[in-house]
């Protein structure tokens, strides 16, 4: 995509203009959870709740087509188990794009699963899964999605921890054509979410609540050509060999004829 074509395409879906410390009540809808979800603060603070009888989520009145997301959260506390608190972005159609960070909750005093994966053209099945390095549900942090035509970036507090490159000249679908919206919601996985559904969720310590602030969407120019630079990439490496738990492009049983061929680069 050429810069002019990428001009046109934002001045349509919003995706130029920089939004720093986002009012929730004018850049986002509570979609779903009769109640559930509330913002608090003049519009500073945004909880999601989940109980025995429903979740709740919220989605952004804007799409985006490139830029830096960020969000700060801090995560269900505690008996987390059988949780998934979902942040990410998507856009629509069958053929969709997105972007996913997911937290997959735990017992008391057990590390949260941070989930991600990438889907292009309706087709995801790219995960990769991370320990963090610090308890996320006892102050905010920082989670960020850096989105340009050659890459996307997964950060936590500053720090990369996954690089999906731009590899359509080997034949790997990439996002880049379809703004998409960003989502959040809290609900029920206890079948698949911690130690693949063998922990159930304890409805007894509900309700569970995620907690959101400091949203900021900077779709300025100066993230259309960011790379990973030397410092950054040190990052990476340090986080993916420390933290990482899971990587499809490793998961020999899954992929018995061959990895896909972002493996060979990733």
């Amino acid at each position: 995509m050429g810069s002019d074509s990428f001009a046109m395409m934002c001045i349509f879906v919003g995706c130029l203009a920089a939004v720093s410390a986002g009012n929730f009540n004018e850049e986002f809808d509570i979609t779903w959870g009769d109640g559930r979800g509330k913002i608090f603060n003049n519009g500073q603070l945004l909880t999601l709740t989940l109980d025995r009888y429903s979740g709740s989520g919220f989605q952004s009145k804007k799409q985006y087509l490139f830029g830096k997301i960020d969000m700060q959260l801090k995560l269900v506390p505690r008996n987390s188990a059988g949780t998934v608190t979902a942040y990410y972005l998507r856009s629509q159609g069958p053929t969709w794009d997105e972007i996913d960070f997911e937290f997959l909750g735990n017992l008391s005093d057990q590390p949260y699963t941070v989930h991600t994966n990438v889907y292009s053209q309706g087709k995801g099945d790219r995960e990769q899964q991370f320990h963090l390095w610090f308890d996320p549900t006892v102050n905010f942090h920082t989670y960020s999605v850096l989105w340009n035509p050659q890459r996307i970036v997964f950060s936590v507090d500053g720090i990369p921890i996954r690089e999906f490159k731009n590899l359509e000249a080997i034949g790997v679908p990439f996002p880049k054509n379809q703004p998409m919206r960003i989502y959040s919601s809290l609900w029920n996985a206890d079948d698949w979410a911690t130690r693949g559904g063998l922990i159930k969720t304890d409805w007894s310590q509900a309700p569970f609540t995620a907690s959101y602030r400091n949203f900021k969407a900077d779709g300025s120019r100066a993230w259309l050509l960011q790379q990973m630079d030397s410092t950054n990439q040190r990052r990476l490496y340090w986080v993916q060999k420390n933290h990482m738990i899971y990587n499809y492009c490793t998961d020999t049983k899954r992929f018995p004829q061959g990895f896909p061929k972002e493996c060979a680069v990733h």
